[in-house]
């Protein structure tokens, strides 16, 4: 079986007990009251007085003002001042006994609930009792007939009359509707004191009325029902006055132009505009529905989904006022029976429309919104695949090399499909959108969040990297994106292969988004006419150099006024600090100029026809320099930058042999460094150039390794004998795992092909200790030396470091001392066969 408060909710629960507990004050107070009007000793004019009493307790009780709230109506009551005039005229005991009686026969009249007609009986009753107390306690006596002091006393008693009242019946209402006690106490208040203060009134003037005839007390009556009726018209007038404001509030909140705004602003603000349980707005065309109670949402989803508060639901359609728009409906739910008055009625249909036009004018907006949204995002992209289209590569790419605190190095790649129009020409344009489509999905996939995959047009796409730790990463990107596309394409049933050529650039210092474009655009056509997958924009190789061009007119002049005039740079075993050779760095001390830097002059040169003269004339100082050296007892290795075209010509090898016989330096001493730019290994001339150099005992090196994408392929054709790390990636090595990978990876291919590996632009002590313990031997940079004149490196070589002629640095570690790796298992470490030095492993 179950029990009696099963289903019931907690608020319910204590309800119950909260009048429970005064029903059962208020019977002890009755038997108390009972059993001292045993001993009271009472005459007819008693009776006469219950009599009264008790038809005045029933009136007090009838004479009432209604309050709504929630589900729940309270009557607000004179029943106070009835039960106090009893007490200024009867003894309180026959006041408790007769209160109840009266009270109870016009509650049973009015039909409450037993529980509220239990509570009120209690509540009078304890009211009575409590002021009756407050009398006995003053030593109030009834034959007492100094009027002030008979007020005064009553006056007191009815103060602990109303402050009893108060406590007994908010905490009632507060768990009956589920109002905040602190509210209900503060809502209305002035309101409440303005009408204790009047009851006050009426039981002085009535006290009045009995001191001086008592045949007048039938003038009460009419006095308490014009206060009544003058007290209710006021409360009227206030509440409605108050539900205008409350209303129009409300419907300014509306006034926003997002829905979700709209509908949780309705539903919170009309559960207390109409003292509602719940609240829900249904939008008709979204199949939509908010409900909310206590002024929090607590559903928000698909229509449909049934409410869990049961009892009198209002309905009130969202229309307009011309009622031509219907967008859903607006209902009121209470947990009882509930009839909203006329005023309530006018204002439910008047919240309604504002609500109908406040969501049709969020919905308005979202459209615009939308359509809006449409637009900015068709003009940003490309239609076809999707992706960023020119004009939001340029803002964004503005953006970025505007920004005054951006991270990192902004590069752009430019990739371009070859052959593409075949596609079209040969399987129509449809399979050519789906190649493109396909090509798009991948790109995007192999980019990196921060990246920006765009298509430019036609056949033709970039992407935008941001926040590159070094210049060269962005060749390393674009190789991964380049790699994704070469898988074959699945379009309708047939295995499409597509190649496509890269241009790589870094973000130039001036000149902004167009100028990053085009050199992105000059180094993928000089992919294309090298046949290669990507090339890297280099200065030297950007025609469109004006400057360039007009120097190219100089050269004559300069070669044989000797303006050509060579640095060097030493190489230094980064364990021991000694010098183990030196790279030769051409200038050109221009006249006008000053000193010009190789990268903007030497396009020009390989233009001009001035390449073999140039060539030998830095060959020759170059030479001269080292044999000065080794004439000083420095026998060190020079190294000598070798122009791609160089080796293009067949006389090439023998000009360097010559060279080296007239100057009488053994050619194993000399190192020609080829860049990795190198386009044009697969020639057989070339072949047959390298092998002749290498052959004589010359020895080569691959400069810059690691910037470009012909490295492996470079190292299977071309029988180097040395690899030398490119700066960017020792810049970056202490924040960038993917610069450390990389020099990693080059020590382990170094010594798997028995190479010898140099690191260049090592500019700080971290940094060669860094690549010494990754098993580095030997690098070169400003740590050591800026690049010098022949004499002034000889006299760094002969002042050495510490005392020590030949060093340039303090060593590592001490003369004879054991080197332990880090990693056990490591095998011995290979001769560097041009330095002699030990290479370590990683």
């Amino acid at each position: 079986m179950a029990r009696p408060d099963e289903g019931k909710t907690e608020a319910e629960r204590q309800l119950t007990l909260h009048v429970g507990l005064v029903c059962v004050v208020a019977t002890a107070a009755a038997v108390v009251a009972l059993y001292q009007l045993v001993h009271l000793d009472l005459t007819g004019g008693d009776l006469t007085r219950s009599i009264a009493l008790a038809f005045t307790a029933a009136l007090g009780v009838r004479i009432n003002w209604r309050i709504r709230i929630r589900a729940t109506v309270h009557a607000i009551s004179w029943s106070e001042t009835a039960i106090v005039l009893g007490l200024a005229v009867a003894p309180a005991p026959l006041v408790v006994l007769t209160t109840g009686t009266g009270v109870a026969i016009a509650l049973l009249s009015m039909k409450p609930s037993p529980l509220k007609t239990a509570f009120g009986i209690a509540k009078s009753m304890l009211l009575a009792a409590g002021g009756g107390v407050a009398l006995h306690t003053l030593g109030w006596s009834p034959q007492d007939t100094d009027l002030r002091h008979v007020i005064g006393m009553i006056g007191l008693a009815y103060v602990v009359a109303v402050v009893l009242d108060e406590l007994l019946t908010l905490p009632v209402i507060a768990m009956a509707t589920g109002t905040p006690l602190r509210r209900l106490f503060w809502d209305d208040l002035g309101l409440r004191l303005t009408s204790a203060l009047a009851r006050f009134l009426l039981i002085a003037v009535t006290l009045v009325i009995l001191q001086a005839d008592p045949r007048l007390l039938l003038a009460v009556p009419p006095l308490v029902l014009s206060l009544h009726l003058l007290y209710s018209n006021q409360v009227k007038s206030r509440t409605e006055q108050q539900a205008w404001q409350r209303l129009a509030r409300t419907t300014d909140a509306l006034n926003v132009v997002d829905l979700d705004k709209v509908l949780t602003t309705a539903v919170t603000q009309a559960t207390e505009l109409f003292s509602a349980d719940e609240v829900e707005i249904e939008l008709r065309d979204a199949g939509r529905t908010v409900r909310g109670a206590s002024g929090t949402i607590t559903y928000d989803g698909p229509a449909g989904t049934p409410s869990e508060i049961e009892g009198t639901v209002l309905p009130a359609r969202l229309e307009g006022h011309d009622r031509t728009a219907d967008v859903g409906m607006l209902r009121l739910r209470f947990r009882g029976p509930v009839r909203l008055n006329e005023r309530e009625q006018y204002t439910l249909r008047t919240f309604a429309s504002a609500l109908c036009t406040a969501v049709r004018n969020a919905q308005a907006y979202a459209e615009l919104a939308r359509v809006a949204d449409e637009h900015a995002h068709a003009a940003s992209h490309d239609a076809l695949t999707g992706l960023a289209n020119r004009r939001q590569l340029l803002d964004r790419g503005t953006e970025q090399l505007d920004a005054r605190h951006a991270e990192g190095v902004t590069a752009l790649v430019l990739i371009d499909l070859n052959h593409f129009k075949e596609v079209n020409d040969t399987l129509g344009h449809a399979a050519g959108d789906q190649v493109l489509m396909q090509v798009a999905d991948r790109l995007r996939a192999a980019a990196r969040d921060e990246d920006l995959v765009a298509r430019l047009g036609g056949d033709e796409f970039a992407v935008l990297m941001r926040a590159l730790p070094a210049p060269a990463i962005a060749a390393h990107r674009a190789e991964t994106l380049l790699g994704a596309l070469h898988e074959p394409l699945d379009v309708d049933g047939m295995r499409i292969s597509v190649e496509a050529s890269g241009g790589i650039a870094a973000a130039p210092a001036s000149g902004g988004m167009p100028e990053l474009l085009r050199r992105a655009d000059v180094a993928m056509y000089q992919a294309k006419r090298a046949g290669q997958r990507t090339a890297t924009y280099a200065p030297t190789r950007d025609t469109a150099d004006l400057r360039r061009l007009t120097l190219g007119g100089e050269l004559p002049r300069a070669v044989a006024d000797h303006e050509f005039t060579v640095n060097f740079q030493p190489l230094v075993d980064l364990g021991s600090g000694e010098v183990t050779g030196a790279e030769a760095l051409a200038r050109w001390h221009h006249p006008r100029h000053g000193v010009i830097d190789p990268l903007r002059f030497i396009e020009a040169v390989e233009r001009s026809g001035m390449l073999p003269a140039f060539a030998e004339a830095i060959l020759d100082q170059a030479l001269v320099a080292a044999v000065t050296w080794r004439t000083a007892g420095f026998d060190l290795p020079v190294s000598v930058n070798v122009s791609p075209r160089s080796l293009l010509d067949a006389r090439f090898p023998g000009a360097v042999l010559a060279r080296l016989q007239a100057h009488d330096f053994p050619p194993d001493r000399l190192v020609l460094e080829l860049t990795e730019t190198l386009t044009l290994s697969q020639l057989d001339v070339v072949d047959r150039v390298l092998s002749r150099l290498r052959d004589s005992g010359i020895r080569l090196a691959l400069d810059d390794f690691g910037t470009g994408y012909s490295s492996l392929s470079l190292l299977s054709r071309i029988p180097v004998h040395e690899l030398k790390i490119d700066r960017s990636f020792v810049t970056a090595m202490e924040s960038s795992a993917e610069a450390a990978a990389v020099i990693r990876s080059t020590l382990d291919l170094g010594r798997s092909l028995d190479l010898a590996v140099v690191a260049e632009g090592v500019e700080s002590e971290p940094q060669r200790r860094a690549l010494w313990s990754l098993g580095c031997a030997a690098g070169q940079g400003h740590l050591f030396a800026r690049p010098l004149p022949a004499g002034a490196l000889l006299a760094a070589l002969q002042r050495g470091s510490g005392g020590r002629p030949g060093t340039l640095a303090t060593p590592l570690h001490d003369t004879g001392s054991v080197i332990r790796l880090s990693t056990p298992g490591r095998r011995q470490p290979a001769r560097n066969r041009s330095t002699g030095l030990p290479h370590l492993p990683a």
